[in-house]
């Protein structure tokens, strides 16, 4: 089992920044890509970003790109999400989660996810 544990979510005005991390622990880190999800209310789950194991490639979502930036450390067991000039229609629990898969983008392709951080950004 990989046990994903998600920090750094909170309240920001419109055109802030916030950083998203998500530890792991209990398996090799650097053996999964990882990925962050959000779930605004009433919504479904979507894919925000993916990075690959080794940091080599990784992918985002349209409104994400440019905006976002993820990263990872696979020194620390820890994926990162940088969130910059962060709008009202951010605000949503973040998820991260581990994959075999390259760059999936679809959540059934993650096996392990983390409890999820709320972001809200005021306008």
């Amino acid at each position: 089992q990989l046990q994903l544990v998600e920090s750094g979510g909170g309240l920001v005005q419109g055109g802030g920044s916030l950083r998203l991390s998500c530890t792991a622990s209990g398996r090799t880190f650097s053996g999964y890509a990882m990925g962050w999800f959000r779930q605004a209310p009433g919504k479904e789950r979507i894919f925000v970003a993916a990075i690959n194991w080794n940091s080599g490639t990784s992918s985002y979502e349209d409104s994400a790109k440019g905006r976002f930036t993820i990263s990872r450390d696979n020194t620390k067991n820890t994926v990162y999400l940088q969130m910059n000039s962060l709008k009202p229609e951010d605000t949503a629990v973040y998820y991260c989660a581990a994959s075999y898969g390259v760059l999936p983008y679809k959540m059934h392709e993650y096996y392990y996810w983390g409890q999820g951080t709320q972001v809200t950004v005021s306008s």
